[in-house]
């Protein structure tokens, strides 16, 4: 049976996360996931597609505050609670949502990082962001991930990868969320609803990749791999993909080593 191997919370959308052996799961997915976003001075959600060294700050959570890391900086703690800030309307792909500002001294930090102007934003607790209904249930939520909560993504297709490649390239290039071990490469592709600790998962559609992959996490630059070598083995319709978008139908806890019961299968998605 699957077992569930690595959890990954990214808490501020496109910088690097954290691993972490057991993570509670709230109404938009991981706690803290993808809660904090940084937008442009027009209020537009900033990515490493845009900005590459984005992939050298790290994101953490240690007790009662955010942590901000970067090599030659000076860490930045904030406190998780960002309720007392200004009101803020921004914009993340074809949404247009309220977040709240989290104040001048972070977006002096990462302005002067990143090289060019830029706010950190936070999800409001009351703010509702919803997953595209073609996909999910009216109740189903998201904070800033581009569009689903989770990521699934087995080890064995993270191997296929790499021995198709030639290379060894960690899976914190994928930026998933939840990852399986004990199953067969891409066996994902034919889980439709799956079960965590109590937790039930529908997966709905496949992961399109972007450039992202590309960026190395440790240098912040580009190369080739891994899309070249998707676009030849995972191509569909003209996108490339890799690892399955989820979302949860209930709160709970997630701990690394629990099983992973697979309660519906389908078609291969994509059909590879």
């Amino acid at each position: 049976m699957p077992i569930l191997s690595q959890i990954y919370v990214y808490p501020v959308k496109s910088l690097g996360g954290f691993q972490a052996a057991q993570w509670p799961v709230d109404r938009t997915g991981l706690r803290y996931d993808r809660k904090w976003m940084l937008v442009d001075e027009h209020g537009k959600f900033l990515s490493q597609r845009r900005l590459p060294a984005m992939a050298l700050i790290r994101a953490g959570v240690v007790g009662d505050r955010l942590v901000l890391s970067a090599a030659g900086y000076p860490d930045l703690a904030l406190a998780l609670d960002c309720a007392d800030g200004d009101e803020l309307a921004v914009e993340i792909w074809d949404d247009r949502c309220l977040a709240r500002t989290v104040g001048r001294q972070a977006d002096e930090w990462l302005s002067r990082i990143l090289k060019c102007p830029c706010r950190l934003v936070y999800h409001p607790d009351n703010e509702v962001r919803r997953v595209d209904p073609d996909y999910a249930l009216e109740t189903d939520q998201t904070a800033y991930s581009d569009g689903f909560p989770f990521l699934i993504i087995s080890e064995a297709s993270l191997t296929a990868l790499n021995t198709a490649m030639r290379l060894r390239m960690g899976m914190i290039r994928f930026r998933p969320n939840l990852v399986a071990a004990a199953c067969a490469s891409y066996a994902e592709d034919g889980w439709r609803q799956i079960e965590i600790n109590g937790i039930g998962f529908r997966l709905p559609k496949p992961c399109s990749r972007c450039s992202i992959p590309t960026i190395d996490p440790e240098t912040g630059l580009h190369g080739k791999e891994p899309l070249t070598t998707l676009s030849r083995l995972r191509q569909w319709r003209h996108k490339v993909y890799f690892g399955q978008n989820a979302l949860h139908d209930s709160p709970g806890l997630l701990i690394v080593g629990s099983e992973i019961h697979i309660r519906r299968t389908g078609e291969n998605q994509p059909p590879l």
